[in-house]
């Protein structure tokens, strides 16, 4: 058997152990990088920590540690009550401005993650807040910075475009940018109505101080779980477990005498303003300056911990460290694999069969599923090229099937394995973050079955022949 195979096999035992056994996956992949990397593929231990996403890493300790901040001192409140506000309170538009806003982000140039990074926590705290499905909420976030994604002034657009033309490929800008948007639009859409975008839209209006009639009552907690919390009540500690139901902590906090008073989300306090302030100050340092989210993000946190210190106390333990472990085990195994050429060996095997559709359709799901655990942009500059001879056999058309393997390498950035989704995942509050790493990944997977056959069909075997 080769080592590559016996990779793959491994991948698939990791993720039968953590789905029985309920360990966490990601200390289970880390263990996996050892045992194969040292007695498989014989690599040494900086070969396999070359691996390691330290950028995601620092991405998801730093935007999940300012928002932590943000809840403690009400600012995702006060936003929250602004952006009802701005929408004459009807609940269901907000996932799709939610949509607009990350989609304009990536559009002008922002990298979809460090978009992602910015307006997840304030979505899934509005979806809090409301009662709106997180996986609604954040399955809308994501789908709309990978729908503005390959504009051609866009990270994306630029990367592809380049690829496609130092391959001496034809290429067309505007209908790869197209092709992005009309497919998120739609796979937008259609979760908007599976997952309770009607039933928001059928409730009609409300106030900016009144909750959805389906919003979970959380008594006299903090919306969202902001606001400072007394020692050993559950909510806002992050952990994610047993939160689903909101019934034993709500009754044993509103009958507490001490219990913290309601924060009034109308009003801008310093600490608010300051906090507004930094958010912007990320926007701006991301987008225009092109400093890493991450790290921008951990400075703005610590100023803000130094000047109220009493908001941020709690703030490092509310960091969604079984998210980072999770991610960063899975995403280290991933590099071995791509070190021991794993990844290249099942292109290069996809590449090599003499029917050209049947070998478009496989390659738009090996950018699809490898895609759900590492960068999209770094699969499709692996499968563009592997893509070049049988393209050019003029059999298939060059810009459907470039499309076609866009659209599939990236619109599965809802799997809590990637970028987008482990920011999802690690931003949403007040929910049970096992079942909903459960729900992101069914419906990733899901993902990754549908969307590249699609894509297929509408873009690459019209343009056969």
């Amino acid at each position: 058997m080769s080592a590559e195979l016996i990779s793959i096999l491994v991948l698939v035992v990791v993720f039968v152990i953590a789905t029985t056994r309920s360990i966490n996956m990601g200390a289970l992949a880390f263990a996996a990088a050892f045992g194969v990397g040292e007695l498989v593929a014989d690599l040494n231990a900086d070969e396999i920590f070359a691996g390691f996403p330290g950028d995601l890493f620092v991405v998801l300790v730093g935007v999940t540690y300012l928002f932590a901040i943000a809840r403690a001192n009400g600012t995702t409140d006060w936003l929250v009550h602004a952006s009802i506000r701005l929408v004459r309170g009807r609940v269901a538009l907000i996932p799709w401005v939610m949509f607009v806003i990350t989609g304009a982000l990536t559009a002008i140039g922002a990298v979809s993650p460090a978009a992602v990074a910015i307006v997840a926590p304030i979505a899934l705290s509005f979806a809090a807040r409301y009662g709106i499905s997180p996986l609604l909420m954040g399955a809308m976030v994501v789908h709309g910075a990978q729908g503005g994604g390959f504009s051609p002034i866009s990270i994306y657009g630029s990367i592809v475009n380049g690829i496609v033309e130092r391959e001496n490929l034809p290429g067309n800008e505007i209908a790869l940018f197209l092709a992005s948007l009309f497919a998120n639009l739609i796979i937008a859409g259609v979760v908007f109505v599976l997952f309770g975008g009607l039933k928001l839209w059928a409730q009609g209006a409300v106030t900016p101080d009144e909750p959805s009639k389906d919003a979970p009552d959380k008594g006299d907690l903090p919306e969202g779980g902001s606001g400072p919390q007394p020692a050993g009540t559950a909510a806002g500690t992050g952990t994610g477990t047993g939160t689903g139901t909101g019934t034993g902590t709500n009754t044993a906090v509103a009958t507490r005498p001490d219990a913290p008073a309601k924060p009034d989300t109308t009003r801008l306090t310093p600490a608010r303003i300051a906090t507004l302030i930094s958010l912007v100050a990320l926007v701006v340092a991301v987008l225009a300056f092109d400093l890493d989210a991450g790290l921008t993000a951990i400075t703005l946190a610590v100023v803000l911990s130094t000047a109220w210190p009493e908001d941020s106390r709690n703030a490092v333990g509310q960091i969604a460290w079984s998210t980072v472990l999770l991610i960063c085990g899975v995403l280290t195994y991933v590099g071995v694999l791509d070190e021991m050429g794993t990844i290249t060996w099942a292109g290069e095997g996809v590449s090599g069969i003499g029917v050209p559709l049947l070998a478009a359709v496989l390659l738009c799901y090996i950018g699809a599923i490898v895609s759900a655990f590492a960068s999209s942009v770094g699969i499709m500059g692996a499968l563009i090229p592997l893509a070049v001879p049988f393209l050019a056999q003029g059999e298939i058309g060059a810009v459907g099937m470039v499309a076609a393997l866009a659209v599939s390498a990236t619109v599965v950035d809802v799997s809590p394995f990637s970028t987008n989704g482990a920011l999802v995942l690690a931003a949403a509050p007040d929910v049970d973050r096992e079942r909903f790493f459960r729900q992101l990944m069914v419906y990733g997977g899901i993902v990754v079955a549908a969307v590249p056959a699609v894509a297929w069909l509408v873009m690459v075997v019209p343009n056969w022949g």
